[in-house]
């Protein structure tokens, strides 16, 4: 599977601790992400991930455009819905293509687990059939 990472700043460090927790199932999987919080990621779990720009500066932009391609099956976007900052990725074109291709995506730790044990399980692979 073809995985993002999206995190606003204030949820990058949860977005690591979220990555260290499961980083075994997350290892077996494709990881793209935009740039800070991939480097974080990166530098901390050890898992390869294919870094994009910030997100101020357009990794979230190409994220989408990614999704856009059906080159993601799953997103991860750790968001702050409460003291997100103007110049943070832009939730509502996130998730609207998330919601247009059918992408299963996590807003928050809860949501993260939910999906990512769906992910062990075998719950998603119909994602890999759709997209044959």
């Amino acid at each position: 599977m073809n995985i993002a990472l999206i995190a606003h700043d204030s949820k990058k460090e949860l977005m690591v601790q979220f990555c260290i927790a499961y980083s075994g199932i997350l290892s077996r999987h494709s990881l793209c992400a935009t740039g800070t919080t991939g480097k974080l990621v990166g530098e901390i779990t050890g898992l390869q991930i294919q870094k994009y720009l910030s997100g101020s500066r357009g990794g979230a932009e190409q994220i989408i455009s990614l999704i856009s391609c059906d080159e993601v099956d799953i997103l991860f976007f750790f968001r702050d819905p409460i003291s997100a900052r103007a110049d943070e990725p832009n939730d509502i074109n996130i998730l609207r293509v998330c919601d247009v291709r059918n992408i299963p995506v996590a807003t928050n730790i809860a949501t993260g687990e939910a999906l990512i044990h769906a992910l062990e399980r075998g719950d998603l692979d119909w994602r890999e059939i759709a997209r044959g």
